[in-house]
Formats: C-alpha cells, structure tokens, sequence
C-alpha cells in the first residue's frame, strides 16, 4: 500500500497546481478565519472551480456551522471534511461526506479517543495550547507509531523534507501531513521544499511497511 501525502494550508491555484504535479494525493485548503492560513468560503470555492475534478481536496474547519459544511459538500466538489475543533461526534455521524478528525496527544492519551469518534482518517498533530492545531512542533512518534496499528493515521506536526523519512520509518502511517514544514511563508509554499518533502516521503514509504495491523484496527476504520 502506497504512503498517501496531504499538502496543507494552500491559499493559491498555483500552489495548488504545483502540489498536484508533484503527486500529492490531497489537498488541503483551511477555513479557519484565525489561521493565517484561511480562505474565505468564496474563496475557496473559485479556486477549487480552477482545480481538475479528480483533484482529492479537503476543506479544514473548526467547529463549523453545520449549514456552512453542508453548503461545502454540495458545491465544493470535497474529498473529506477535516475537523480541528471541539465538535461532538455525535452531530456529524451522518455527514454526507468521508470525516477526517483532527487528532492530538495529551497526558499521554489520544484526544479525543478515536474508538468514539468514527472517521475515514485520523489527522494526528501536535497539541498546542490555545490553538487548533498547526503548532509545528513534532508529536510523539513513539505513541503515534501505536496509533497507527489500530487507526488509519495521518501523522502531521513538525514535518520537513529532512525529518519525514524518519518519521514514516518509526511511525508507519497510512500517510503524513504537512503544511509550515514546505512553506516559505505562512500560507505559501516552497516548492524546491514541497517537491523535497514528495520525493522523501515517497522513497520511504516504498521502504517502510505503511498501514493498519488489521487484526488489531478499530471496528469503524
């Protein structure tokens, strides 16, 4: 099974573009307004309607309004839906659309416990205090490599075209995550380092075994 690569926070049809050619599988476009990455609704909307339809592209959001992420399913042409926040599984359990849940190590627990929060994949990233995500900073691969026996993990956090092969190597995700790691500036990447951080997560995953255990993976994954 191959490694799947998401390249996050893009704000341009060129970035976009670029991290298609170089042969990410998704991407992924933040609608959080505190991000300094976000897009406005609109905004992404354009842009997704200057992207191939095969394109596999994610809109990230933190405790959305569900009549916004429904809107998004019907005219976004969404892969998934990826949440970040503090929303009850229960009020998504029948989105029409495949849910990635944002995932985070805390007293040495995974948060919130991805056996009561079903989801197509299980974006694990760094926990940082007052903030959903995009940190930087690498998580525990020690605990995320036992996550990933029994989850379909995305691991994200602190990646870069220098550590990424040592982290599919002890973790063996189903795929890693990345956005500050390939950015020149918040929200703008750099290519030469988005095609680096491609090349070296591609050769390791060939070498490195990638996906569940299946003998030991949740019921829902």
């Amino acid at each position: 099974m191959l490694l799947e690569i998401k390249i996050c926070g893009l704000t341009t049809i060129s970035d976009a573009r670029a991290a298609l050619a170089a042969g990410a599988d998704y991407l992924g476009f933040v609608l959080y307004p505190r991000s300094p990455r976000a897009l406005e609704p609109d905004a992404f909307r354009r842009l997704r309607d200057r992207l191939p339809d095969p394109a596999r592209v994610l809109a990230v959001l933190v405790n959305p309004r569900r009549t916004l992420a429904e809107s998004l399913a019907r005219e976004g042409r969404l892969h998934a839906l990826q949440l970040h926040g503090d929303e009850p599984a229960g009020e998504w359990s029948d989105f029409p659309l495949p849910i990635w849940r944002a995932i985070r190590i805390e007293n040495g627990r995974l948060t919130p416990d991805p056996a009561c929060w079903p989801a197509a994949r299980y974006v694990l990233d760094a926990s940082a205090p007052g903030r959903y995500g995009g940190s930087g900073r690498t998580v525990d691969w020690y605990r995320a490599a036992r996550a990933a026996r029994t989850a379909p993990l995305m691991l994200a956090g602190g990646l870069t075209p220098d550590n990424v092969a040592e982290a599919v190597r002890r973790v063996a995700p189903l795929g890693v995550d990345v956005c500050s790691g390939v950015e020149s500036e918040p929200g703008r990447k750099d290519l030469r380092r988005l095609a680096a951080f491609l090349a070296a997560a591609r050769a390791a995953g060939r070498a490195a075994p990638i996906g569940l255990d299946k003998n030991r993976m949740l019921p829902h994954a």
